[in-house]
């Protein structure tokens, strides 16, 4: 009996001891690992950023125009009798687009050589009767009146026939305008006028079609005042570029034409033109392209576009100190140059940049970087990472 309660004391204390170490083991201790010590250091790759010269480089978007626009419009009354061009074809200087009758102006200009020919036969008369009364009058058989009223009809005839000049030029001038020809090469447009109408000069009905000017092509696009003043004084060496939505250069021989002297109070933008040559007719007036301008070069950082990360208040960049700890930077940033971001400000000359695992590195915390494309534990650039320290 004495030896059973015995054993059963030494039960009671080996399950005793057994739950003590369990409990032991079950609470936060300072040698538990991940329980309540600091996290670990995230792996994160990062890139050594330097000044260097970039191209001064914008991006906008334009519309084009043609670098001549004119409206077609009869310059005589009369009857359209016939439309002679393809309504939206090419055209060259001169090409006749519509005829207006010619009788009427026929006609006209008949009429005005006969009446210049019937002052010339009067101007002839009146020269003899000069000449024959000029000697009588010396010798005083008749009046100096008589001689002067002579003189005068003569006069009077060379006016007349220089009157009938200017009518007869205008009367030919007129005909010749029932011929409506192209004053520019261009693209024409829609016929407003069709055969048979009848239009008048000098009023609405007088617009018969328009001509625009596509070769060269111009395109028209604002500026914000800030990047304005980056190309400001270099707008005539400037190279503009069109890219497509890809960013793709599909132009690039375009150059400045125009800049605006004022800034617009509701944008705050500065209207521009480039000027591009257009021999194929690929771009037409009223469409929209991306523009990229080139002016010259500056002094700037490079940064991947994956380390920019945008807040509702700026730019960031998630940099890492000394420490190996995050620090966070505010910047200023231009445009692309391929897949890197311009930074203007905010980056110092040398200054480690994450380019990965942005969404889970945070201010202030531990992170361990690496080259790109290096394992965890590489130091950036390919330097061999530091010993850690020895535990004590």
């Amino acid at each position: 009996m004495i030896a059973r309660t015995r054993e059963a004391l030494v039960c009671i204390a080996v399950l005793s001891f057994a739950a003590g170490c369990s409990h032991k083991e079950e609470a936060p201790g300072k040698g538990a690992p991940g329980a309540g010590g600091p996290p670990p250091a995230l792996p994160v790759s990062v890139v050594a950023v330097h000044t260097q010269k970039v191209p001064v480089s914008l991006e906008a978007v334009g519309q084009a125009a043609g670098s001549r626009e004119v409206q077609i419009r009869a310059r005589v009354t009369g009857i359209i009798e016939k439309r002679l061009y393809e309504e939206g074809a090419p055209v060259k200087e001169g090409t006749v687009l519509f005829t207006i009758e010619r009788e009427p102006y026929e006609l006209a200009v008949e009429e005005a050589r006969a009446a210049l020919q019937q002052d010339v036969v009067k101007k002839q008369l009146a020269e003899v009767d000069a000449k024959r009364l000029a000697p009588l009058a010396k010798e005083k058989a008749i009046s100096e009146r008589e001689l002067d009223q002579a003189l005068a009809t003569e006069k009077t005839a060379e006016a007349a026939i220089a009157a009938d000049q200017a009518r007869l030029k205008q009367a030919q001038l007129n005909l010749s305008w029932t011929k409506v020809t192209a004053p520019i090469a261009g693209i024409t447009g829609r016929a407003l006028q069709s055969e048979g109408a009848l239009v008048t000069a000098n009023t609405d009905s007088a617009l018969l079609t328009t001509l625009t000017q596509v070769h060269p092509i111009w395109v028209l696009f604002p500026l914000a005042e800030g990047d304005y003043k980056r190309v400001r004084g270099a707008e005539r060496q400037a190279r503009v570029q069109i890219v497509d939505q890809q960013g793709k250069v599909v132009a690039d021989n375009g150059k400045l034409n125009f800049a605006g002297t004022t800034v617009d109070q509701k944008t705050g933008a500065v209207q521009l033109r480039a000027e591009f040559p257009n021999p194929r007719t690929r771009w037409l007036p009223g469409q929209f392209a991306r523009l990229r301008i080139l002016a010259g070069e500056q002094e700037a950082i490079l940064v991947p576009q994956a380390a920019v990360v945008q807040t509702e208040q700026a730019r960031m960049v998630m940099t890492v100190g000394a420490d190996n700890k995050v620090v966070p930077k505010t910047v200023e940033t231009a445009n692309w140059v391929g897949g890197d971001v311009i930074i203007t400000g905010g980056l110092a000359d040398g200054d480690r940049v994450i380019v990965d695992n942005l969404s889970k590195v945070r201010p202030g915390a531990p992170v361990q970087p690496h080259a790109p494309g290096a394992a965890p534990g590489a130091a950036p650039g390919g330097a061999p990472a530091a010993p850690a320290k020895p535990a004590k």
